[in-house]
């Protein structure tokens, strides 16, 4: 019998989600990360969010593959990771920052240190006055 290997191991015991077959079969990457979100959102043995569980089903796919998975394959993973941040990432659900407002009042000058070693050290001229 050939040793198992660590991918098999993962698949078998993670915590991961229960991904129906042909899921990553799909050309359309907005299928397969809605797919993935509604397997992520559904399930019972994920850990994280959903969103995070969501994103690592393509990432251990792509890394599990290697060098055997064609390119083709990789873009539609990738894009739909890329698909996964916009429609469901964190800061999909957040709404979008404002930029703070700066005050008018004037700053005062910074106050300089009088000891410290990052000062230039003053040098006085003693002068024999004899």
């Amino acid at each position: 019998m050939a040793p198992r290997r660590w991918s098999q191991h993962v698949t078998e015991t993670s915590d991961a989600l229960d991904v129906p077959q042909g899921t990553f079969a799909q050309d359309d990457p907005a299928k397969v990360a809605r797919e993935l979100m509604h397997d992520a959102e559904g399930s019972k043995r994920r850990k994280s969010s959903p969103y995070r569980s969501a994103m690592s089903m393509p990432t251990f796919l792509i890394n599990r593959a290697g060098k055997n998975l064609p390119a083709r394959r990789k873009r539609v993973l990738e894009q739909a990771k890329e698909v996964l941040r916009e429609e469901f990432g964190p800061q999909a659900a957040a709404p979008p920052k404002t930029p703070r407002k700066r005050s008018r009042r004037a700053r005062s000058p910074r106050r300089r240190r009088r000891n410290g070693p990052h000062l230039a050290v003053e040098t006085t001229r003693i002068v024999d006055r004899d």
